[in-house]
């Protein structure tokens, strides 16, 4: 394969969750942290690493305007185009990646709630892809793991899981263009929904690696995270 100079990597960035478990009036994407929105964090990032020659965010069709004001007040050069989202993040994810021609090489996708992430972790995902269909950020997991039964009024255990091979799967997540693309079309298909996006790419056939993420690079999730986001900017 090419050096990641002679490649062309886009930045895809799902920022269109409706965000129920976050509970403020603001959409998720907006609001601040540091002062700052939580999608700027993440597209500043992702400005900063030279591979990246485009950024496409994808948001609810509604924000796309003030998304549009934020990237201009911010300077994100490399946004040169903005796509609305679907009904499910990875129905947002196909969108960008449907907008993308051949001539992209590779596709890095992050999300626009983990604003805490880190240049040289983007830039490791990156450099890892060789020999392989796609490369994910992950950390190992710190706490037991329980497998339990859902269909019973009380939550029982089935089993304890080995934590020693068990890990929490962040973003970055980056691909192959054509073979993520090939296995978006498939998962539309099939009516299949991962629970990220390189589910899709294992379901079909790819070869995915695993790279040490980082503890810090937390997801937005609840209102809460955003006090831990905050406490973790101060360290």
């Amino acid at each position: 394969m090419a050096n990641n100079q002679e490649k062309k990597i886009v930045a895809i960035v799902p920022s269109a969750g409706v965000g129920k478990r976050f509970g403020r009036r603001k959409n998720k994407p907006f609001h601040l942290l540091s002062g700052k929105p939580l999608i700027i964090w993440s597209l500043e990032a992702l400005q900063g690493v030279k591979e990246i020659k485009e950024i496409i965010p994808v948001v609810k069709e509604e924000d796309m305007k003030t998304v549009a004001s934020l990237i201009e007040k911010y300077n994100i050069s490399k946004v040169k185009r903005i796509v609305p989202g679907g009904k499910e993040r990875q129905d947002s994810v196909y969108n960008g990646i449907k907008v993308l021609n051949d001539d992209v090489s590779v596709v890095l996708i992050h999300d626009g709630v983990r604003p805490l992430v880190e240049k040289d972790l983007i830039k490791r995902t990156i450099s890892e892809l060789r020999g392989f269909d796609g490369v994910i950020a992950g950390v190992p997991v710190k706490d037991t793991i329980k497998e339990v039964s859902s269909k019973e009024m009380n939550i029982v255990v089935l089993q304890t899981l080995n934590r020693n091979v068990l890990w929490a799967i962040q973003t970055p997540q980056v691909f192959r263009y054509k073979k993520l693309r090939e296995a978006f079309e498939k998962a539309k298909h099939d009516n299949y929904y991962g629970t990220d996006d390189a589910a899709l790419v294992e379901r079909y056939g790819g070869r995915v690696k695993i790279v040490m993420g980082s503890y810090r690079n937390i997801k937005i999730t609840t209102s809460e995270d955003i006090q831990v986001a905050e406490a973790l900017i101060r360290i």
